[in-house]
């Protein structure tokens, strides 16, 4: 979509160039931004020019840049790209899989990046619910050139809505190792084939044993419970159902979108069981 009411551009290539005048945004990839009129936005400040490294491996963990695209996030999982995980990092196989819960097509993956969908905020945003499964804390710039950092579950507040301040950007999200090297599973149910997703479950088994499962789409903003073991199904249905934050909205019902993440909470808790007696 045309947006008729810009008439600047600027490409940001230092940290002092991301200071926003009146009317001004920042373009990542985009492919929310022009996907809808935006009438108040009179100048976009491109992020993709600050030339951030998209995947940095470290001992912590996996620095991922903001502007990072989705394509190249699968590609690093599926050992495509030119940077690759360690053997160890298991949670990685199920990067593809919350690629594939976005509500666009693969084509979409080359432009869109993971600190856009983190940013944008939807509930059914599918970086958003691989992050709070990996407990992904987000680096954020300040506009006096400071920062702070925020667990992207909490960043998150609401349906298209996050913490972020005028003015901030977010600058890369970071996921610990401890959390890479544990099993990571993803279900994700939808009312159409390819419509957005109405729930969203995911489920971690660390190394010391603990579980942590997050139910996003399903809850206007992320959901996280944490056990010191897996679960047993009375209690982790017990928990969703008791928790807060489901909508109705045309796309499922707040009872519809309670009662499918128990399900698809229950798949998880049930692979990462048979996993752990497998095991």
């Amino acid at each position: 979509m045309d947006l008729t009411s810009v008439t600047s551009f600027r490409s940001a290539r230092r940290r002092e160039d991301l200071a926003l005048a009146a009317g001004e945004t920042f373009l990542g990839g985009g492919t929310w931004l022009y996907g809808e009129p935006q009438p108040r936005i009179t100048g976009l400040v491109d992020l993709t020019t600050m030339g951030w490294e998209d995947l940095v491996v470290t001992p912590e963990g996996l620095q991922i840049g903001a502007t990072c695209t989705i394509a190249t996030l699968v590609a690093f999982a599926q050992g495509r790209h030119h940077v690759t995980p360690p053997a160890e990092w298991a949670a990685t196989a199920a990067f593809p899989d919350a690629a594939n819960a976005l509500l666009a097509s693969f084509k979409i993956w080359n432009t869109a990046t993971v600190g856009g969908n983190i940013c944008r905020s939807f509930a059914a945003g599918a970086m958003v619910s691989l992050a709070a499964g990996l407990d992904a804390t987000a680096l954020i710039w300040s506009p006096d050139g400071g920062e702070r950092r925020a667990l992207v579950a909490d960043l998150v507040t609401g349906n298209g809505e996050n913490d972020l301040a005028p003015g901030e950007v977010l600058r890369r999200i970071d996921v610990p190792a401890a959390t890479l090297r544990g099993r990571l599973v993803l279900h994700k149910i939808a009312l159409a084939e390819l419509g957005r997703s109405g729930a969203v479950a995911t489920g971690r088994l660390d190394a010391d044993g603990g579980t942590v499962f997050g139910i996003t789409a399903a809850t206007q903003r992320p959901t996280v419970f944490r056990y010191r073991g897996i679960p047993s199904a009375q209690e982790l249905a017990d928990d969703i159902a008791a928790a807060s934050g489901y909508y109705t909205d045309a796309l499922g019902s707040a009872d519809w979108r309670r009662g499918v993440a128990i399900v698809l909470a229950e798949r998880a808790r049930r692979e990462l069981a048979d996993g752990e007696v497998r095991a």
